[in-house]
């Protein structure tokens, strides 16, 4: 089937689940075209330290230079292909050095030494040929310390493709009083058996939790309750997981904002804003960092989670990160990290650690059910029991003004009919 055979308003065809070419062409017409997210500068602090990171289908390393910039490389000795780092990460002094041959390349992917260079004279495989050095990503850019990059030359900048998502990134860093974040080194990496496709349509479903999440958030809720009961309050952790429970009237008060590129916003629902001594604390310092009237503009965003389109989510409140890594239809790698608001109060950080850890780590129960859903969605778009995929909810009833989705209900499937939009403009350009 044709790619706009594939995609109509209101439902989409399961092989674009399922269909390895399909998949072969959204690497090659998508991720291997549009800029992807490669880390976070504090992840490589010193000149030579690197991280090694896939973009599409291309194994990259994102590596700081001696000057203090920022360069995304792709990880293969132009000699005989051979990978040039095979750690995920370290420091690899001023040179990258080939474990096959031992050519050396500068940091910058220049070609550094060749061994025995006489052998190679009269060919082209000599220094002068910039053929012999590390090839470079088309384009890299960094917003807020977060680094991205393209792998062709033309296309959006970095921030005209960021467009309105780039609050993500904005409502973390406001939140620090210095400005910045930095890394929490210690990142939790999930596979998923499934379909990038499902990680992103989910994360904006407001419809899903009061019904997957069900049993994690009754049992928390009656915990909570009962310790608040004794003790006269309960520990913010309990509400972080109590919430998935909310009625579906309350889900469908919370409101999905849905921009070009397919990127999107879940509004604030869960109160992360209690008035006690350690929020006020922190909040006393941003006020003393940007003055009462910005402090109190960055503290009520109404923002839980901001979708970059196709592979990043970000809880900017909670300091954390996911990013996928699609390895085939029905195989994803998420990242999951975390982040410190640099000159925070500790009970800051630990507080959004909690959440890390209770939602997003891989013994969560709450990420649990998520996985099951998406595996048996898996499965059963393999099957022969339809064709379609089904986004029918609340068609027709979003408010669209210059390019934006806005949802009039938060159980609207606007979230994914606009993605599908997105996909369909990166298919067939």
């Amino acid at each position: 089937m044709k790619v706009e055979q594939l995609v109509e308003p209101d439902r989409v065809h399961k092989h674009v689940y399922t269909d390895q070419a399909i998949f072969d062409a959204e690497m090659e017409k998508i991720w291997e075209r549009t800029w992807v997210y490669c880390g976070h500068e504090s992840q490589v602090k010193a000149p030579g330290d690197y991280y090694a990171v896939t973009i599409g289908r291309q194994p990259m390393i994102m590596v700081r230079q001696g000057d203090g910039s920022v360069q995304v490389l792709y990880n293969r000795c132009p000699h005989r292909g051979v990978q040039l780092v095979g750690n995920l990460h370290g420091n690899t002094g001023t040179s990258f050095v080939c474990s096959y041959h031992a050519w050396s390349f500068h940091l910058n992917g220049t070609v550094r030494a060749i061994p025995l260079a006489k052998g190679y004279e009269g060919t082209r495989m000599t220094r002068d040929n910039p053929d012999c050095g590390m090839k470079r990503a088309a384009r890299v850019d960094s917003y807020r310390g977060f680094v991205f990059a393209s792998l062709v030359d033309e296309g959006p900048s970095l921030t005209e493709f960021l467009g309105e998502a780039r609050i993500a990134f904005d409502d973390m860093c406001d939140r620090s009083p210095g400005g910045e974040v930095e890394v929490v080194p210690v990142c939790h990496r999930v596979m998923q058996h499934s379909n990038w496709k499902f990680f992103m349509e989910n994360q904006l479903d407001a419809l899903h939790p009061s019904v997957t999440h069900q049993s994690t958030g009754i049992s928390a809720g009656r915990v909570e309750k009962r310790v608040k009961a004794e003790r006269g309050s309960a520990p913010l952790y309990y509400h972080y997981l109590s919430t998935f429970a909310s009625s579906f009237e309350q889900w469908d008060a919370v409101q999905t904002i849905n921009f070009p590129h397919g990127h999107g916003i879940l509004k604030a629902y869960m109160g992360l804003r209690p008035q006690d001594p350690d929020t006020l604390e922190h909040e006393a310092l941003l006020i003393k960092a940007y003055g009462a009237e910005r402090a109190e503009e960055y503290l009520s965003r109404s923002i839980h989670h901001v979708l970059v389109y196709p592979y990043l989510s970000v809880q900017s409140p909670l300091q954390q990160l996911r990013c996928l890594r699609p390895i085939a239809p029905n195989k994803t790698q998420s990242e999951i990290w975390h982040f410190r608001l640099k000159g925070a109060p500790e009970a800051t950080y630990r507080r959004s650690l909690w959440y890390y850890n209770l939602v997003n780590s891989p013994a969560t129960m709450i990420n649990a059910d998520d996985l099951e859903n998406w595996t048996k969605g898996q499965w059963g778009l393999q099957s022969n029991g339809g064709d379609w995929v089904s986004f029918h909810r609340w068609y027709g009833d979003d408010r669209e003004e210059k390019g934006v989705t806005y949802s009039n209900h938060g159980t609207s499937e606007a979230v994914m009919r606009n993605q599908f939009r997105a996909w369909s403009q990166y298919m067939l350009a």
